[in-house]
């Protein structure tokens, strides 16, 4: 097995989670984002419920290898139709809790993957 040193710096990484927050590189967001190792963009949808086919539309348009998809407090399923356009283009998508999310993310980055986290904070 080789192992390397993982180059992050300059990215963001998840810092902190906390009930209604995260933190990226020690900055403090609360809402729902799309995160990138380059980019934190507001995410249009407030609940889980509120999640419609638009919303990773949005997410489609990173380019993503992988979605992390994280529900907030509680690991909830969307309906896979909502995320239809992201399986179709072979886009694998991850679905956990938020907390999950920020940890699986840093990971993913570190080994040089294509992810993008789109979280829900509640």
């Amino acid at each position: 097995m080789k192992l390397h040193e993982a180059n992050t710096a300059g990215s963001n990484l998840f810092t902190a989670s906390g009930a209604g927050h995260v933190e990226i590189n020690k900055v403090r967001h609360e809402g729902s984002l799309i995160v990138t190792a380059d980019s934190i963009t507001p995410w249009r949808p407030a609940r889980f419920e509120d999640f419609s086919d638009a919303d990773f539309a949005a997410v489609l348009a990173k380019q993503p290898e992988l979605v992390l998809l994280g529900t907030g407090s509680k690991l909830r399923f969307p309906h896979p139709k909502l995320y239809a356009a992201l399986t179709n283009a072979g886009i694998g998508v991850e679905v956990m809790d938020t907390a999950a999310l920020c940890r699986t993310y840093n990971i993913l980055l570190a080994e040089g993957r294509g992810v993008v986290a789109a979280l829900l904070q509640d």
